[in-house]
């Protein structure tokens, strides 16, 4: 159980990286991660000059998030049955034919229309369902448990790394080049990630004998047996879903600071940049004293964030806003994967890495979808600034009610 210690020990920031199959998974998952990211921006780009309604920014959430959420739960069941490499191969395939679809359709026409948009990202989702619990319940065999939170960390910080490019790159090749050559490279680096996934052995498993319906209750019930763990994941949740508004910078990057599809790859470039900065100083100096107020504060902080960036009217304030939310959002994503690797027995791993991806999603997916009825209810800025607000009001709620988290002082493997 996560405990409290004041006795300093050797502290080996490179740990994780140091497993060869382990560095290839990262290359791999930096690489999905990036070509999903070119996809989102450039599809919500897309989306926005045919619709100009910020609710269809929040239908491309809706669109990934119900096949997503619908199926995760499955997807961690699968996970603690059968190879989760193998798993995870398919899943990356299903996610190759999205982008080979999007590349196609740019092809063949110039869309005028945002269905089929809506559609190719609910096959996403679909990849995503078994892709996130398979690889992540992976991730804890390829390394020993007392490298969780060094693995965790360095997963956080190229995914992250991943956040800041793939915007970047796929604002810079669809406006410098155009959204044929964007989704020309979305292609290549999702190849690359099969490719990488490739070089990692199978990992044959035992199934167990139980019913499907009695091994997913018990991935559920272990995570609201653990306040910890399920003070955490509501944190992450209630934050983002109300807090961020990621899926709102298409509007903000074109008709309020007026900067483009360039700018907007950057825009969406700046909170993975912050969380990149924040993870490698959190490799070198992990969270050793009072980490769950770190955590409570950090997340506060993040809600803060949004609410100044709706205010903002400058593009390099609202850049600078936006790194400092990416910093604050890694301390919660560090902390966060690593009570769940720790408290989670391997044979569970599956489930309950399903059962944090139904929150992620929730909160990533049905944010975005939050978003964009919020927006066109409240209208843009009205909405993320109230989001920003409710995220304080989370932070204060959980801190309240969740004692364990306020008190957690160091997380022990």
């Amino acid at each position: 159980m996560p405990s409290a210690t004041n006795s300093p020990e050797a502290h080996d920031p490179y740990q994780a990286l140091r497993y060869k199959e382990y560095r290839w998974f990262l290359g791999g998952a930096m690489s999905l991660t990036m070509a999903t990211q070119m996809q989102t921006l450039v599809m919500g780009w897309q989306v926005w000059h045919i619709t100009h309604n910020p609710l269809s920014l929040g239908l491309i959430g809706l669109a990934e998030a119900l096949p997503f959420l619908g199926l995760s739960l499955l997807g961690g069941w699968l996970a603690d049955r059968t190879d989760r490499r193998r798993i995870s191969l398919i899943a990356i395939c299903v996610l190759v034919v999205g982008a080979c679809l999007l590349l196609a359709l740019n092809l063949a026409i110039v869309p005028r229309a945002a269905m089929p948009f809506y559609l190719i990202q609910a096959l996403s989702g679909l990849g995503r369902a078994f892709y996130r619990p398979a690889s992540q319940a992976l991730a804890t065999e390829l390394v020993p448990r007392e490298a969780f939170q060094n693995a965790a960390t360095w997963r956080s910080s190229t995914f992250q790394f991943a956040q800041v490019m793939g915007p970047a790159l796929g604002g810079l090749l669809y406006g410098f080049g155009s959204a044929v050559l964007a989704y020309e490279v979305e292609t290549a680096l999702m190849l690359f990630a099969l490719f990488s996934m490739l070089q990692v052995a199978p990992r044959p498993r035992v199934p167990s004998a139980s019913s499907i319906l009695h091994s997913l209750n018990e991935g559920v019930s272990f995570v609201f047996r653990h306040n910890l763990v399920l003070g955490a994941l509501s944190l992450d949740l209630f934050a983002v879903l109300f807090g961020g508004a990621v899926a709102l910078l298409p509007v903000f990057a074109s008709d309020i600071l007026k900067v483009g599809p360039q700018g907007l790859g950057v825009l969406r470039a700046a909170p993975p940049l912050g969380s990149v900065a924040m993870g490698i100083w959190l490799a070198h100096h992990p969270p050793r004293k009072r980490a769950g107020m770190v955590l409570l504060v950090c997340v506060a902080c993040f809600g803060l964030c949004w609410t100044g960036f709706a205010l903002s009217r400058t593009f390099w304030l609202s850049l600078v806003i936006l790194l400092v939310s990416g910093s604050m959002d890694a301390v919660s994503m560090v902390l966060r994967g690593t009570l769940v690797q720790t408290l989670t027995p391997p044979e569970m791993m599956g489930r309950v890495q399903a059962v944090n991806g139904f929150f992620i999603g929730s909160s990533n997916e049905l944010g975005s979808f939050e978003s964009g009825v919020a927006a066109r209810l409240m209208g843009v800025v009205p909405s993320v600034v109230f989001g920003g607000l409710m995220t304080l009001g989370v932070v204060t709620g959980i801190g309240w009610r969740v004692p364990e988290l306020r008190r957690l002082k160091r997380i022990n493997a």
